[in-house]
């Protein structure tokens, strides 16, 4: 009887052993089929001793481990939005910075064959000095009015490019508000499952290695933060630590209320076509609707929005081309001005209505959408040879006065032709006022010109500096994350080496125990 139990105890244990091995090898697959999935993270099989009554009975498998370090985890979700973040600024402005062309260091006679601001407007400089020496030929007066007009054609094309392009930004944020949701969800629904499984004493390694790749695309389109409950739940927090329900009853509803995943909870954005004048305000009683991201229907939670795809998407937006559209509009206003004042009214805002000041006003009553509404003057456009004949008050051929006055007054340097009313508006710009110029409004025309360009193309060079930056650091994290998390295929297929010679033992030792088993009956018949 002792023999029979001996034998019965070792088949136990093989057979339990051939057990753990098929879990362990099916635990290896796993690890190489999904290696080269983004967020994956490798997993160890646990194996423990059943020991009942001190008696050694064999193994079995436990959980599942997931190879992680939470640390370096959540320092490459924080550095996944910031260089999606700088790639979304980046390829933006990259749009600007192709029309603006380069600017040149001289702002006292720039000229070129560029469509940047200061090369077209020292184009302008340069005809009007041809013009001077040669008043009463055709070719030199229309040469001045081609100038012109190619200067209102850039300026255009930029403001025409700064509304795309901020169309684009919030079309973006509609449909990342959209995929935010269905990773918010697809969390939510897998932490529900894991949540059973915990309970139950199941394993959920699978389930949980799911919403590690649910969670890892998430932190591409937001800055996020990710905690876990004893209870196998997951929260997730917004850089500033504002909560973003991933399933209703996080939020205290009924788990059933909504269907998860879903792509329209818990953040909505709404479709809307952008103007100059659209301004986004925090300002429930002022503001757009339109601009708002409420969660679950209520609020605006558009300013705890940060980094990612949606956070530079928001800031193109609301931040970088209003200020550029800003920018423009004072341009555009000091140049008309500039020209006035010098006795040659060669630009209009494209009405009969004297161009006002007023910074946060519509265009023709204000700088708001003045650069889109900007016009060469129909009365020169009609009578180039009015430049040669005094300008706006004179009828004299080849009277030059007006010209001089350009030359030396609008082109010019002093305090006297770029200070006080003369000085381009430079704060309280914008629809709501909030908007400052960036840079001295008190500078020569083609200096501001310069300034303009130049602190647009520092933006947009930050931005692409901030993603070669941002890329270098997410590659050392992805590496030192991999090292941890990472599936090693030499290491996996060592391990199928390793269980398949186990195997191998096992299975010997249940032939050698059947063998045994059947000589004992044969003995006791």
């Amino acid at each position: 009887m002792r023999t029979q139990m001996d034998l019965s105890s070792s088949l136990s244990i093989a057979t339990s052993g051939l057990h753990a091995i098929d879990y362990q090898l099916s635990v290896v697959s796993q690890n190489v089929a999904n290696q080269s999935v983004s967020g994956y993270v490798s997993e160890s099989a646990t194996v423990v001793s059943r020991t009942p009554g001190g008696l050694r009975a064999g193994v079995v498998a436990g959980s599942t481990v997931l190879n992680v370090n939470k640390a370096l985890q959540a320092s490459l979700y924080n550095q996944n939005a910031k260089v999606a973040e700088s790639d979304a600024l980046s390829n933006s402005l990259s749009a600007i910075t192709s029309i603006q062309g380069s600017t040149d260091t001289d702002t006292t006679t720039s000229t070129g064959s560029s469509n940047s601001l200061p090369d077209s407007l020292g184009n302008i400089q340069s005809t009007l000095t041809s013009l001077a020496a040669t008043p009463l030929e055709s070719s030199a007066q229309t040469a001045v009015i081609s100038a012109a007009k190619t200067l209102t054609s850039n300026i255009h094309t930029l403001s025409d490019a700064y509304t795309a392009q901020r169309q684009t930004a919030q079309d973006n944020i509609v449909s990342t508000v959209s995929t935010v949701n269905s990773q918010l969800t697809q969390i939510g629904s897998l932490s529900a499952q894991i949540m059973s499984l915990k309970a139950s004493g199941a394993d959920s390694a699978d389930l949980e290695n799911q919403r590690l790749e649910a969670m890892n695309s998430l932190s591409s389109n937001l800055s996020v933060t990710f905690s876990e409950s004893s209870n196998g739940d997951m929260v997730v927090r917004t850089e500033d630590g504002t909560e973003l329900p991933t399933r209703p009853d996080q939020m205290g509803k009924p788990y059933n209320s909504i269907k998860l995943p879903t792509s329209t909870w818990p953040l909505s954005a709404s479709s809307t076509t952008l103007s100059a004048s659209t301004v986004y305000s925090s300002d429930t009683s002022t503001a757009n609707p339109d601009l708002f991201i409420s969660l679950d229907g209520t609020g605006d939670i558009k300013s705890h929005l940060t980094g990612g795809t949606l956070g530079a998407n928001i800031t193109l937006r609301d931040t970088t081309y209003p200020k550029m559209q800003a920018q423009l509009d004072s341009f555009s206003y000091t140049l008309i001005n500039r020209f006035s004042n010098a006795g040659v009214s060669l630009f209009t805002n494209g009405s009969t209505s004297t161009p006002s000041s007023n910074p946060t006003g519509t265009t023709p009553n204000g700088l708001v959408g003045l650069s889109s509404a900007l016009s060469v003057n129909s009365e020169y456009t009609a009578d180039p040879s009015k430049l040669s004949s005094g300008g706006d008050t004179s009828t004299t051929k080849g009277d030059i006065s007006a010209i001089t006055n350009v030359l030396n007054e609008t082109f010019g340097t002093s305090s006297a032709d770029t200070t006080g009313s003369l000085a381009a508006p430079s704060s309280g710009l914008g629809p709501d006022g909030s908007i400052s110029l960036g840079f001295s409004g008190s500078q020569g025309i083609l200096a501001l010109a310069t300034s303009l360009t130049s602190d647009q193309a520092s933006v947009a060079s930050e931005a692409s500096n901030g993603f070669t930056y941002a890329s270098s650091v997410q590659t050392t994290l992805q590496t030192a994350v991999s090292s941890v998390s990472g599936v090693n295929v030499n290491n996996e297929m060592a391990k199928v080496v390793a269980l398949q010679n186990a195997y191998t033992a096992n299975a010997k030792v249940i032939s050698t125990v059947q063998t045994m088993f059947s000589a004992l009956l044969n003995a006791i018949n």
